[in-house]
């Protein structure tokens, strides 16, 4: 266990087209701005996707649980005391 309670960074993510802030706690938890946002969105969301993925050619979706990037973050910070 860490002797931090929490650190996090914004990246851009791919998958939303969107900015998202991805936070690891000091035990090992995991969490993404873009997970709660992207998985049950709001009608304005809702919208927002449908217009981005038009735009873009893409299915715009949040790969939640096989997100590589907060895997990828929470990875660095595992062992870190």
């Amino acid at each position: 266990m860490a002797d931090w309670e929490i650190t996090a960074t914004t990246i851009f993510c791919d998958d939303v087209d969107d900015e998202v802030t991805l936070m690891v706690s000091g035990n090992g938890t995991v969490k993404c701005t873009g997970r709660e946002k992207y998985t049950r969105p709001t009608k304005e969301i809702s919208r927002e996707i449908r217009q981005k993925s038009k735009k873009s050619g893409r299915q715009i979706r949040c790969l939640e649980d096989s997100c590589k990037r907060l895997a990828q973050y929470r990875d660095k910070f595992s062992g870190e005391k």
